[in-house]
């Protein structure tokens, strides 16, 4: 199949039916195996400019197409970016975009794609100033999301809307346990890698180029994962010494289960709702050497999974508007409504409330999401408190990120400390004790 039909049809996956960018990636033909890298790029581009190339593609239509052609659509889409965005062209960007109308079984599309991106090539200025005209063109985003944003960050809204644009870093979480940070980082080099110590993290280091996991010394032996300097802020956070006894609660992936069993030698019983996603805690700690008591269960219901022994330290890593990572998750921004934010917010609330009788007298849970919405942090935490007498606010005192009425907020692109460094993803980290 020609990849931008492929890439279509995932496009078209995630805007009109609802799917994630990241499970339609996973239905790539292996016939297509060579194609995957333009794929993905197509489908990370639009959806990352997808707001601005709708607008476009809004004016070069004569009317609207019908829902049924939302896979014509998002071919229109592909020729936009690959003309506005992509080495590719001109004339390849159209001829390849016609060609793909065959894949697509719509022969009647091929005159109206081919006419709507010459058209666009012609008036190719002045339609991007069009564009930019609205915020949602300017930003890229949804205007309800520009507004909760600015509502939010009245003084970074701009920065945080530009990062959120941005191609994200690839980070690595070196495996302290059997290798230091400053020898991976030469094996890195010896293997025509470049990367960078990262300075928040003690076990962060920042690839200056993405590449296959493949192509990472030891990775298969567990010396090093993939993860984000923000998300290993968490079990740093946790102050785990060893023979403590852990729940991870919304463990899936498991990237932060790792890293815990790799910070101290403790217990941790790993809990998510879904069956699948936990298999992946089971894969990802298979890697690196380690093992947990991995629950199929409901957060809010631990009478069904609890065995009734406390827990010394609890982590929350609570399901979110995920607003801090559109950088890596770019269909966020047509996936995500508004009304979704109350519903996250109310989940949230009853999974506090349900796993904090769990804690021991004298523990500690962290509360931890990749969102930026302060009604999803510091909010739902200050309101925790007033619910709990006997949870106290644990200060933390860290140089990244920003103090908050309540936690620790880190947006995106903080800790970029340089010109080489991009900064982390958008999270939020909030630790409570539990009073003796």
């Amino acid at each position: 199949m020609n990849p931008r039909a492929i890439a279509a049809r995932l496009i078209h996956q995630v805007c009109d039916h609802g799917q994630s960018l990241s499970q339609v990636l996973q239905t790539i033909p292996d016939s297509a195996i060579n194609q995957r890298p333009l794929i993905q790029e197509i489908c990370y581009g639009v959806l990352r400019d997808y707001h601005r190339l709708s607008l476009i593609l809004e004016g070069l239509l004569k009317k609207p197409l019908k829902t049924r052609d939302g896979d014509v659509r998002a071919l229109l889409l592909t020729g936009l970016y690959q003309i506005t965005s992509m080495r590719t062209p001109d004339h390849a960007a159209v001829s390849e975009t016609v060609s793909a109308i065959q894949d697509l079984k719509k022969p009647w599309a091929r005159g109206l794609v081919n006419g709507v991106l010459r058209h666009f090539l012609r008036e190719k200025d002045q339609r991007l100033q069009q564009a930019v005209q609205s915020e949602e063109g300017r930003w890229s985003h949804p205007q309800w999301l520009i507004n909760a944003i600015r509502t939010a960050w009245p003084e970074y809204w701009q920065a945080v809307l530009t990062a959120n644009n941005q191609r994200p870093p690839m980070t690595l979480r070196v495996n302290l346990t059997q290798v230091s940070r400053k020898d991976y980082l030469n094996e890195l080099e010896s293997s025509g890698l470049h990367a960078h110590l990262l300075p928040n993290s003690q076990s962060a280091l920042q690839l200056q180029q993405p590449v296959d996991v493949a192509l990472l010394p030891g990775f298969d032996r567990g010396h090093v994962s993939v993860q984000d300097e923000a998300a290993q802020l968490a079990a740093e956070l946790m102050q785990l010494q060893d023979g403590q006894r852990v729940l991870d609660v919304c463990a899936a992936p498991g990237g932060k289960t790792a890293h815990i069993l790799e910070t101290a030698n403790v217990e941790v019983i790993a809990v998510d709702a879904d069956a699948n996603r936990l298999a992946r805690v089971e894969q990802n700690l298979g890697r690196i050497g380690k093992a947990a008591t991995l629950l199929t269960g409901d957060a809010r219901q631990p009478k069904d999974w609890w065995d009734g022994q406390a827990f010394d330290r609890i982590l929350l890593d609570a399901p979110c508007s995920a607003t801090g990572v559109i950088r890596r998750h770019p269909d966020i921004k047509t996936l995500r409504r508004a009304a979704d934010i109350q519903t996250l917010v109310e989940l949230q609330t009853q999974i506090l409330d349900a796993v904090w009788p769990l804690l021991r007298p004298g523990g500690m849970l962290l509360y931890a999401t990749c969102s930026v919405l302060p009604n999803e942090n510091s909010e739902q935490i200050a309101a925790f408190v007033e619910r709990h007498y006997d949870a106290t606010e644990v200060t933390i005192v860290a140089e990244w990120g920003r103090e908050t009425d309540r936690g620790r907020q880190i947006l995106p692109g903080d800790g970029g400390f340089n010109s080489e460094t991009v900064g982390m993803d958008g999270f939020y980290y909030a630790c409570l004790k539990k009073q003796s």
